[in-house]
């Protein structure tokens, strides 16, 4: 499981720009609360010796998937808490969730720096539950 800034990141795929190329397809993991995205770590070595050849060889697009196994897709993934292709206010739910449980540990071991980024990492997702409240309200949400 790979964490940024305290929250568990979702695996997803995504285009990354090299210089002047385009890799499509890049195995992702995305934070919810901070936005951070970097290239998943299993595909880290795969992802830089494609772009440099990409970017040797003058290519403007180039698909990842073209030049991986698709069926390593479920590995790269098992140990993603969410995913981009589950409902938001589900991925939402489930990382308010765990910011809860840390935080009362956080509370128990009187760690108050730790807590104090827990809070405010909780008012982001807060915040976000309620803007995806407010969409599906208005019907721009499943």
């Amino acid at each position: 499981m790979s964490f940024c800034c305290g929250a568990s990141m979702i695996g997803t795929k995504g285009t990354l720009k090299q210089m002047r190329t385009h890799i499509h397809n890049v195995p992702l993991l995305f934070c919810p609360v901070c936005h951070k995205i970097e290239v998943h770590y299993l595909a880290e070595n795969e992802y830089e010796i494609l772009a440099e050849y990409a970017i040797g060889d003058g290519a403007p697009e180039v698909d990842f998937d073209d030049y991986i196994d698709p069926k390593a897709d479920h590995e790269l993934y098992e140990n993603c808490v969410n995913h981009e292709q589950e409902d938001p206010m589900e991925v939402v739910r489930s990382q308010i969730d765990m910011a809860l449980d840390l935080l009362s540990v956080a509370q128990s071991l009187q760690d108050a720096e730790w807590e104090a980024q827990l809070k405010e990492r909780l008012g982001i997702l807060s915040s976000r539950r309620a803007k995806l409240r407010n969409k599906k309200k208005m019907g721009g949400i499943r």
